[in-house]
């Protein structure tokens, strides 16, 4: 009898193990199963805050009692020790209240990367004032914009940013803003802050000093770094700050033992968020530089012995494009983090310097969906990650039909949106519930108008809430992730859908090319947008080449019909390229200075575009593009 039981549980093993089986094939479980346990460690975390009504300032306050002398940031040489950077902290924190700081005020902060940033802010989460993170690379009306839209009491500048604030320091005179600066010597226009602070005690203020907030408060304010408009300043909560360094922690096994480089500015989400999120949730010591330097960044990595690197946008290409050197691969980096890793730049990168893994991801500064990719297999490579059934269905995230024509979600007989099918792009939406910490959308601050216009509701049923990511996406039959573009830049021509990442992906790896913005331009008499690429030669450059490659790789309708030379790429502070002026001055001689070409297809080649050859456009109806 006892045979029987056992050959029959046997068989039920053996039963359920092959549905399994089964099941993982076709709804991808098992890696489901591996990256949902690591986000359930992080919502137990997450929840335990919430219940014992913690700040960041107690989150911190934790982990300095923990690594005590252990290095928290590492800078010009110089280490700061957790509770170093706690006394500095609390010396900001005891000046705040002595000049009328209190709970749930706002100051700007418009400085470089230094210890003293993160400390700061730190500071004023321990008296409950929130931290308005000013971009140091905005100056005159986006800046008085920026800290108007704050709602800030006082703007606080290191000397190394100050000349900005110097030009608009009438204007915030004028809203009875006081300046406080940071720097080895005084400035006429600013109240120097280093002695104030040195003379504040470096114990920490009482806790009732923020007694009333709880993880769901706002901390900062990050402003979204877009190349269209003027910025605007995200809300980040205690909560969402939390989330995002427990996160990244959890999901690419970050440890006390770890050293991460950041250059990344620490007024943008990667670096102030990711980058201090990480040290401060783990005890993992910050290697801080003021901003990337291509010259010193492997060296940096060395002298510090970094296990973990942040990476943004196009960084990764530029250490690639810098001369091969013995030394590539000489280095402890086990990892590298962050987003924008192009799939041509993905092998290259990572055998060149010698790095056994990269965690891509996917994300932004005030989003509720995020997509993670750590994983060694070839497949994965070129991708934002892989999710199967129980992921995508828990997290909500769909991916909706979008006409890149009028900009709109495609909507069907019933007012509903349409999820695409496999492999079929659309735009990305994050499901909202506001009970849960990791679906939460906080909005703009101050900004009601912006904030409504990322919610879609109604999108698939009656009643439900979704946040617009404003990116275009798909995910194949096998579950993995891919970035199309970002809705605006995908343009219309010849009937069919260009996609500029897409295109900047075959044409940047061409020989010589230095730098490179896609986009799409208008032309007179002819529908839709003609593709541009607007690009910055370099050694070896040869625009007859570079013809005949993209007409050998992209579809005849993704192939740049004009080039333009420019001198350099105007780009964000982390990155992104700046569109909007290029797409405004077109394809016209007469409005753009750089040279031009026109691809003869006939010939293929690119000739120059006169004025004449333009004219030519306005004057007939038959189309010769």
């Amino acid at each position: 009898m006892d045979g029987k039981v056992a050959v029959a549980a046997g068989s039920a093993v053996l039963g359920t193990y092959g549905l399994f089986k089964f099941l993982d094939h076709r709804m991808f479980l098992a890696h489901d199963i591996k990256t949902l346990s690591k986000l359930a460690k992080v919502k137990t975390a997450v929840s335990r805050a919430i219940k014992e009504h913690y700040t960041l300032a107690d989150v911190w306050e934790q982990a300095v009692d923990r690594y005590d002398q252990k290095p928290s940031v590492l800078f010009e040489g110089k280490s700061m020790s957790f509770r170093e950077m706690d006394a500095l902290a609390n010396r900001f924190a005891h000046w705040g209240t002595s000049v009328g700081l209190k709970k749930g005020d706002v100051v700007a902060l418009y400085m470089h990367n230094r210890p003293e940033f993160i400390a700061f802010w730190v500071g004023m989460t321990k008296i409950g004032v929130i931290t308005a993170l000013v971009n140091y690379n905005v100056r005159g009306k986006p800046l008085i914009h920026s800290i108007g839209v704050s709602g800030a009491k006082m703007v606080v500048t290191g000397n190394e940013a100050a000349e900005a604030i110097e030009e608009i320091a009438v204007n915030l005179r004028q809203e009875n803003m006081k300046i406080f600066n940071l720097g080895d010597k005084s400035l006429g226009f600013a109240t120097h802050l280093d002695p104030l602070v040195a003379s504040c005690s470096d114990k920490r203020p009482p806790r009732s000093l923020r007694k009333g907030l709880g993880m769901s408060d706002k901390a900062l304010l990050i402003y979204t770094s877009g190349t269209t408009g003027l910025p605007k300043a995200a809300t980040i909560t205690h909560l969402r700050f939390y989330l995002a360094g427990m996160g990244f922690v959890a999901s690419f096994l970050i440890t006390a033992k770890d050293i991460v480089y950041c250059c990344l500015p620490l007024y943008h989400s990667a670096g102030g968020m990711l980058g201090v999120g990480m040290m401060m949730t783990s005890g993992a010591s910050l290697v801080l530089r003021d901003k990337f330097s291509l010259k010193h960044f492997w060296g940096d990595c060395r002298e510090y012995r970094c296990t973990v690197i942040q990476y943004i946008g196009e960084l990764c290409r530029y250490l690639c494009q810098a001369p091969p050197r013995v030394t590539d691969s000489n280095n402890d980096v086990r990892i590298a983090i962050g987003n924008g890793l192009r799939p041509e730049i993905w092998p290259t990168f990572q055998s060149r310097f010698g790095i056994p893994e990269i965690g891509e991801f996917y994300g932004s500064t005030e989003g509720n969906v995020s997509i993670l990719n750590h994983s060694t297999d070839k497949a994965s490579q070129g991708t934002l990650g892989r999710t199967g059934y129980l992921h995508t269905k828990l997290t909500g995230m769909k991916v909706a039909k979008f006409d890149v024509l009028t900009e709109e979600l495609v909507r069907d007989a019933s007012g509903f949106c349409i999820e695409c099918a496999p492999g079929e792009p659309g735009e990305l939406l994050g499901f909202i519930r506001e009970n849960d910490p990791l679906a939460q959308f906080s909005g703009y601050h101050g900004n009601s108008a912006a904030t409504q216009k990322k919610i879609i509701c109604d999108a698939f049923k009656k009643g439900d809430k979704y946040f617009r990511t404003g990116d275009l996406l798909k995910r194949d039959a096998q579950g993995y992730w891919y970035f199309v573009d970002r809705i605006g830049d995908t343009f219309r021509w010849k009937g069919e859908n260009v996609s500029t990442n897409e295109v900047a992906e075959i044409a940047s790896v061409f020989p010589g090319v230095s730098d490179l913005n896609i986009y799409g331009v208008q032309v007179p008499n002819h529908d839709g947008r003609a593709c541009m690429a607007a690009l910055v030669k370099g050694e070896g450059f040869s625009l007859d080449g570079f013809a005949k490659h993209c007409m050998a790789h992209l579809p005849t309708y993704s192939v740049p019909i004009f080039v333009r030379y420019l001198p350099a790429m105007d780009l964000t502070g982390t990155f992104k390229l700046q569109k909007v002026q290029l797409r405004q001055e077109g394809c016209d001689p007469s409005k753009v200075s750089d040279p031009l070409f026109v691809l003869d297809k006939a010939a293929g080649t690119y000739v120059p575009l006169t004025k004449e050859a333009y004219k030519a456009f306005e004057t007939s109806t038959k189309s010769k593009l």
